[in-house]
């Protein structure tokens, strides 16, 4: 029972699919059935990025979510709430939580629907109409995500804990100020983690995201995974860390890749900390991303 709770506590992504591109990545503590007397988590893990993403400009994301979670006896139910800061010139922003390109100047990603959208290294961005290397800095709420879980395999001597994950994003980010792309995506996933022993767990997800394409943008579909192991330090502190790729949704790009070093503390039944920090291994990834978080059951 014990290894089966504290598997539940910290398998999964969060990403359901959105990407979050979760995927998006992923949603690594509190996942797992509750107890009976917990229906609800609020949680907050705000995270800071930093990166060129494939382009010759550094952007920088400060990415705000309020979470709010229903707990179900065979999975969960999530709403999530950001709030968004980006600086960048327009050819990167946010889609699911993370950033990503979304123009090529180069042209091999530009619709014939609008002439902003045109080849060409001093062409406009079709979302904000900023020219390459011309940052601005805007604020604002970002795209609302619904995310949910359901728990289709309980862990056994051999059987890994699995779960199936879906998600839709929500276009309420403003796609001119660079805070989103202004069009809707949803995905699934799946989600496993083991217990090795008393003090290792091992975990491995993956997914599928449908991304939307804005005006005069045609973007790719995105899969993504991640594989990670994670040792508990005490009964309730796990140090952990993972591999993780997402295919770029822009063609041409290089897949974002990176490891996430995290750690992971259960201060009481309530309330749970977090704390991670991303190093990117690619020209897709951010260069580093450091993200902090609690949240508190009920």
């Amino acid at each position: 029972m014990r290894a089966k709770k504290w598997a539940g506590i910290l398998a999964g992504v969060v990403v359901l699919a959105l990407w979050g591109v979760d995927g998006q990545a992923a949603d690594k503590a509190d996942q797992g059935p509750a107890s009976p007397e917990q229906n609800w988590q609020v949680g907050f893990t705000p995270s800071y990025s930093s990166g060129k993403f494939g382009t010759d400009t550094t952007s920088t994301f400060f990415y705000a979510p309020l979470s709010i979670r229903r707990l179900f006896k065979d999975g969960d139910v999530t709403f999530v709430i950001p709030f968004v800061t980006a600086t960048s010139d327009g050819r990167v922003t946010l889609v699911g939580g993370n950033p990503v390109v979304v123009q090529d100047n180069r042209g091999s990603n530009s619709g014939s629907g609008s002439s902003s959208c045109e080849p060409g290294e001093d062409k406009p961005s079709c979302l904000t109409g900023r020219t390459p290397g011309k940052k601005t800095t805007t604020a604002g709420l970002g795209d609302i995500i619904l995310k949910g879980r359901y728990y289709v395999v309980e862990e056994g001597d051999f059987l890994p804990l699995i779960a199936v994950t879906g998600r839709m994003k929500l276009p309420t980010a403003s796609a001119s100020q660079g805070l989103g792309t202004g069009a809707f995506d949803y995905g699934f996933g799946v989600e496993m983690s083991k217990m090795l022993g008393e003090k290792w767990i091992a975990f491995l997800d993956g997914g599928y995201n449908i991304i939307g394409d804005p005006d005069g943008l045609t973007l790719q579909n995105q899969h993504w995974y991640d594989v990670g192991a994670g040792y508990y330090v005490t009964r309730d502190l796990l140090a952990s860390v993972y591999y993780e790729e997402y295919r770029a949704i822009t063609p041409g790009f290089v897949n974002a890749r990176d490891v996430y070093f995290a750690m992971n503390y259960t201060a009481s039944a309530a309330w749970r900390f977090s704390g991670g920090v991303t190093l990117g291994l690619s020209d897709g990834a951010p260069d580093f991303t450091l993200t902090i978080g609690t949240s508190y059951r009920f």
